[in-house]
């Protein structure tokens, strides 16, 4: 089941062993309002309108084993699913460190998911899909994945967090609509309106700043820990010990910052699959 929520407070960051919780209101489900149609990328389904008081639809598991959609209830209906989701990052001031040879995407990550087959969301960041148009396009053309946005700068929508810079209120709206025009500047075709704050840090604030756009925000309920991680091995522990039916796991698609998660990734699978688990988008897990 979609929990969709309006969520006060800041969550977890990409790199917190912690699981996310927030303070959260149920919104009604069943035929939602849809977006205008120009605020939501083509070829895609309409988001929900924004939830009370204009404020951004937030789609979450709730970890706390209680209420709609908890994963105690058993997402799907007791369906072993689960989303892999990776974040590419890249902020819009790492240009010089890409240009002395830093590597902000991960090529044998793509090469592995194609390989196992498994269905994945990349949320990219406007800045990435500038710096590797191509990687882009082959991801967004690819029927396996989806993109969905992750900003374009990856800065901070509300502090703080991480010590990431923060984007002005009146700039968010502009920067997440910015990074789906680099996505689909690229050729990128299968792109989804959904949106992960830099992070996972957001209030009302931004909640309400980001509602025009149509977008609705991901969270997550299993953390890898793949972030600035040198042991796969313990990664693909952390994921493997946290993943319940109609799990959504974070993870990166950015060697420098995360370089083991290729490998994790190919232990993670087919692990999953041994327990009978099956691997969908975020755009499947919404519609469970």
């Amino acid at each position: 089941m979609i929990v969709l929520a309006v969520a006060s407070g800041v969550l977890a960051g990409c790199g917190s062993s912690e699981h996310p919780r927030a303070r959260t209101a149920v919104l009604p489900t069943a035929s939602p309002e849809p977006a205008s149609p120009s605020r939501v990328p083509e070829s895609v389904p309409s988001s929900p309108a924004p939830g009370p008081g204009g404020l951004t639809p937030v789609f979450e598991r709730r970890v706390d084993g209680s209420g709609p959609g908890s994963k105690a209830a058993g997402a799907h209906g007791g369906d072993k699913v689960v989303a892999l989701t990776f974040d590419a990052d890249m902020t819009a001031d790492q240009g010089p460190r890409a240009a002395e040879g830093e590597r902000f995407d991960n090529p044998a990550l793509i090469a592995s998911l194609r390989r196992l087959q498994v269905p994945s969301t990349v949320f990219m960041t406007g800045r990435w899909a500038q710096e590797y148009p191509d990687q882009a396009r082959a991801i967004g053309t690819d029927p396996l994945f989806e993109i969905a946005n992750h900003s374009f700068s990856h800065y901070a929508f509300s502090s703080p967090c991480y010590g990431l810079p923060t984007v002005a209120k009146a700039d968010m709206r502009a920067d997440v609509e910015r990074a789906f025009t680099a996505i689909r500047g690229t050729g990128a075709r299968h792109v989804v309106p959904y949106f992960r704050f830099p992070g996972g840090c957001y209030d009302d604030e931004s909640l309400k700043a980001l509602a025009p756009t149509g977008v609705t925000a991901v969270q997550w309920d299993v953390v890898s820990g793949d972030a600035f991680a040198t042991d796969a091995d313990a990664v693909a522990e952390q994921v493997l010990a946290g993943v319940e039916p109609g799990s959504l796991v974070v993870m990166h698609c950015t060697r420098s910052a995360a370089p083991v998660t290729d490998d994790a990734v190919r232990r993670i699978v087919p692990e999953l699959r041994e327990r009978g688990y099956r691997f969908v988008k975020v755009s499947e897990l919404m519609r469970g």
